[in-house]
């Protein structure tokens, strides 16, 4: 029986039998795993409130080799992220990335800049610069960190050269009209949102927080998320919920208990 440690990132759970939970934690030595804590759901459980979503700590496990599914013995907390779970917002968009991150990924393969990422995105998440900037500079380099950087000097079906008029962005890249009527999926993009993506994945982490990109930042949001929802093969449960929030935001404090338990559900659902 093998011993693991690492440092980790709780990103989804769900319930196992009357006492045991199923966890998934993002490690910086052995990338996605999962594993059972035994008596988790208990009253007086000894990890308390160590497994929830976004928590980062160091994570010790036992192997066996026989199952995908490690023995976690103990996790002690790094950072607990409070402030992120203290406000929708911020809620929200944490459980945006750590959708990224579960959906995207495979088990066992070890990513060390994307845990490095990770935990960047959710200490920015704490600061005071806006979710949807953090979740966007977050995005943007999560997707060129697994290999789908998309092409922007050209249409990625027929080569075309950009700039070109009335251009869309594809699971690739760019499209040119022509090309998009074919390709079917392809959104249109306007030219100061390629110029905003083109800019932010060029930028120092720090200073992609911060650089103005104008009313770029909204439509490029978007594109980003239908991006991501094109990798993963279906719409991100996040993002329903961030809309349900704009819909309703102000949150009564009499309802934030309720929208944290709709988080509770989408943390079960991505494991």
């Amino acid at each position: 029986m093998a011993l693991g440690k690492s440092a980790a990132v709780v990103i989804g759970s769900f319930p196992l039998g009357e006492s045991d939970r199923v966890v998934t934690f993002y490690s910086r030595e052995f990338g996605k795993i999962r594993g059972v804590a035994k008596s988790a759901r208990r009253l007086r459980s000894r990890f308390g409130s160590a497994l929830e979503l976004g928590t980062l700590g160091e994570l010790v496990f036992f192997d066996t080799g026989r199952s995908e599914l490690v023995r976690v013995d103990h996790f002690d907390i790094t950072r607990p992220f409070n402030r992120v779970r203290e406000d929708l917002e911020r809620l929200g968009r944490a459980a945006w990335i750590i959708e990224c991150v579960a959906r995207m990924t495979a088990d066992r393969d070890r990513h060390v800049a994307l845990f490095g990422l990770l935990v960047r995105a959710m200490r920015a998440l704490e600061g005071s610069v806006k979710p949807a900037r953090v979740a966007l500079a977050f995005g943007v380099r999560c997707i060129e960190a697994l290999g789908h950087r998309p092409r922007l000097d050209a249409c990625v079906e027929c080569g075309r050269a950009y700039p070109f008029p009335r251009a869309s962005l594809g699971a690739g890249g760019l499209v040119c009209e022509a090309c998009a009527r074919r390709a079917g999926d392809a959104l249109p993009i306007s030219p100061s949102a390629i110029d905003a993506l083109d800019r932010l994945r060029s930028l120092a982490w720090d200073e992609a927080l911060v650089r103005p990109i104008g009313r770029a930042e909204a439509e490029l949001g978007d594109l980003l998320d239908a991006q991501v929802s094109r990798l993963i093969g279906h719409p991100t449960r996040s993002t329903k919920f961030l809309r349900e929030l704009q819909r309703i935001s102000p949150v009564p404090a009499d309802r934030a208990e309720t929208k944290r338990e709709t988080m509770k559900g989408m943390t079960e659902a991505g494991s």
